[in-house]
């Protein structure tokens, strides 16, 4: 029986674990943390050390390592399997060995991947068995284990994380949405980052589809020896697979939707719309299908969600713009007076790209880790300590007709356990003031 080893007991972690056994591996789970389940995965035959990573786990001749994606290739543990040269995989690759009787739809990208992945799986469950799995929160492994019984085609997110360990993953359509700067504090360069998202057609058949973002000049530069079929898309050329005029989105002289359809908010999120659309297309899903699902969409949570209206000041949650870009997209969705709320866990990003807006922000509070780096950035701006604090201000700040926009800019480690949470504290901050005001 042929030994592996899972580093990370976190949801992906159990998951992948659970599915290693069915599979007939021999597994071990170690975690630098005590492991909540650990009576039940030890009763699956798993060999299981929790809080810490004792030596005698590099002894043993392993068949291959699954890592949790958001522990890097250097952590000292990690790094001695990758000098002795062991593969090392994530979970989405165990899961796509596993379960034949999947087909994918897989979404990359710095920014706009959970929109487009939401999107698509409401387009795919209309007519299809569909799942949406990955990045968004749900491990594939997880779904793998429990719907073996017919197929199903798959919305499916993907970080630079996960993509690093895939081998033989092969998507039926992808996308890489667009290309910025982030995670630098992970990767070894910024070339390495845009290059790893490019592994996500690596593996694809020839009658498969990549979409690719011809608009962004990082895509063009770095979508090489694409093996598939390739679809261009832009938001500002005609001559285009994937394009829109005054009235509607096309896919070649296919009319995919009408835009006025749209309900989520930017030109960047017509961009969205429109690739889950062409993905929805690719995977067998009707036109009535996929623009009924247009006309009703109104949006992700904690993406230029909005949240409430308090005397005349309308209030939006953005928690999940988590680096510059997707900052600078949801200020474009906005026309004059925006209050801005910002900041978080420094991942050594630049924000002058936030500059351009500096017009349109009435005033900017910034908070955590990052809150006095954006005193270069924008004319009106002040430091504070907490989101709490920031939204207070902000609101003492507002006049009737402004927008107070929480895009913080920054990964949201300092302060919150993620930027789901930082959304939700948000919204609940958001309805106290409401509240005190009524």
């Amino acid at each position: 029986m042929e030994k592996v080893l899972v580093i990370g007991a976190a949801r992906s972690g159990i998951a992948v674990t659970r599915l290693l056994c069915k599979m007939g591996y021999e597994v071990y789970l170690t975690d630098q943390k005590e492991i909540a389940q650990k009576e039940q995965i030890q009763a699956l035959g798993v060999h299981v050390f929790d809080q810490g990573h004792p030596d005698e786990l590099k002894e043993i001749p392993y068949a291959f390592v699954v890592k949790n994606p958001g522990i890097p290739y250097r952590a000292a543990f990690v790094h001695y399997f990758v000098k002795k040269q062991v593969p090392i995989y994530t979970e989405i690759e165990i899961a796509y060995r596993y379960a034949k009787n999947f087909s994918y739809a897989a979404v990359t990208g710095t920014d706009g991947k959970t929109t487009v992945t939401t999107l698509l799986y409401e387009m795919l469950k209309t007519e299809k068995n569909a799942l949406v799995a990955g990045n968004i929160g749900i491990p594939l492994s997880e779904l793998a284990l429990e719907y073996n019984q017919k197929d199903y085609a798959v919305a499916l997110e993907l970080s630079n994380f996960q993509l690093l360990g895939i081998e033989s993953f092969a998507p039926s359509v992808c996308v890489v949405t667009n290309l910025a700067p982030d995670h630098l504090d992970y990767m070894d360069s910024l070339e390495d980052y845009y290059q790893s998202k490019m592994k996500i057609y690596e593996n694809c058949k020839p009658d498969a589809w990549f979409i690719r973002n011809v608009d962004d000049e990082e895509i063009r530069k770095y979508a090489k020896n694409i093996p598939c079929e390739v679809i261009d898309f832009s938001l500002t050329r005609q001559d285009v697979a994937l394009h829109r005029d005054e009235k509607y989105a096309y896919l070649n002289d296919t009319i995919l939707f009408k835009l006025d359809d749209l309900k989520i908010v930017g030109g960047f999120n017509c961009g969205n719309a429109m690739m889950a659309a062409c993905m929805a297309y690719r995977m067998g899903v009707s036109v009535e299908s996929i623009q009924k699902v247009i006309s009703s969409f109104k949006g992700v949570e904690h993406r230029i969600e909005y949240v409430d209206t308090i005397k005349g000041v309308r209030i939006y949650n953005d928690s999940k713009a988590t680096n510059t870009h997707a900052a600078c997209a949801a200020l474009s969705a906005f026309d004059q007076n925006v209050i801005l709320l910002c900041g978080g866990k420094d991942k050594h990003i630049s924000f002058e790209d936030l500059k351009q807006y500096d017009q349109k922000i009435k005033h900017c509070f910034s908070f955590g880790q990052t809150k006095d780096h954006f005193k270069e950035i924008f004319t009106h701006q002040t430091s504070c300590e907490t989101m709490e604090e920031a939204l207070h201000k902000a609101y003492d700040t507002a006049s009737k007709g402004d927008v107070i926009l929480l895009s913080p800019a920054c990964s949201s480690f300092d302060q919150f356990k993620n930027f789901e949470v930082r959304g939700e504290i948000f919204k609940e901050l958001v309805e106290q003031l409401k509240e005190k005001e009524n």
